[in-house]
């Protein structure tokens, strides 16, 4: 089985595919549970402070950080392979695509971009929350400029997004995170044996809703927070844990 999987060009693509999955599977949620910051503050801080430094968060970080190291790996493998082997045809498929031609042509560049708006993420938040609470802090900085509780997520969130230029860099993150699951989820259903003639338009309809759906959840949240920064940083600099 290991063979298959590393060695066979169907192997990379069904590693591709379960981790592709996995990956979706987690965007939708942090999505969902970004959109709670537009409703209750406390509510998304409830949920920043159960998914802590706990056992089972640092558990799941750790599985996450091996998804993307492993999609991101056979994706590179796939690419040079297919380089290789086609020239420049990277992603050839089975089922010519009209609306995505040139995502499908771009994926290693936009999953370059993807990870890099990953290390931008994780510099903003996880430094400044899950680590912080790991390192056994009871207080994060962001510069000389913010001090708060690492759970307090809606203050960093709407400071974050206070500066015009980090919500223009989370936006260009979106939109190629868009570009890469239109193409992407689609594949995922083509490695599964479902990209057919009958099954290509239907597949590709839910490709594109689900990109979408993403690319506006986050998106939504970034510029309500810069339009009510002010707002939501006055409601929330003064919170701690248990109020």
């Amino acid at each position: 089985m290991s063979c298959f999987l590393t060695n066979s060009s169907v192997g990379k693509k069904l590693v591709m595919s379960v981790t592709g999955c996995f990956l979706v599977l987690f965007i939708l949620f942090h999505m969902s549970m970004n959109l709670t910051v537009l409703f209750s503050r406390e509510a998304y801080n409830m949920v920043c402070e159960f998914l802590g430094a706990n056992w089972y968060a640092l558990a799941a970080t750790v599985v996450l950080a091996g998804g993307v190291a492993v999609h991101f790996l056979y994706a590179f493998i796939l690419t040079l392979n297919n380089y290789r082997a086609r020239g420049k045809q990277r992603y050839a498929v089975t089922v010519q695509e009209k609306g995505v031609s040139w995502a499908s042509k771009n994926m290693l560049v936009l999953g370059i971009i993807v990870v890099l708006g990953l290390g931008l993420h994780l510099v903003h938040f996880w430094s400044k929350m899950q680590l912080v609470e790991v390192l056994h802090s009871q207080f994060a900085t962001d510069g000389a400029e913010l001090t708060f509780h690492p759970a307090n997520g809606a203050l960093l969130m709407a400071f974050t997004f206070s500066k015009w230029y980090n919500v223009v860099l989370y936006l260009v993150w979106f939109a190629a995170l868009w570009f890469h699951l239109t193409h992407g989820v689609w594949s995922m259903f083509q490695t599964a044996g479902f990209a057919n003639d009958t099954w290509y338009p239907r597949l590709k309809c839910v490709a594109n809703v689900v990109a979408t759906l993403i690319f506006l959840g986050f998106a939504v949240v970034a510029v309500v927070c810069f339009l009510k920064s002010g707002d939501f940083i006055a409601e929330m600099v003064n919170w701690t844990p248990g109020l």
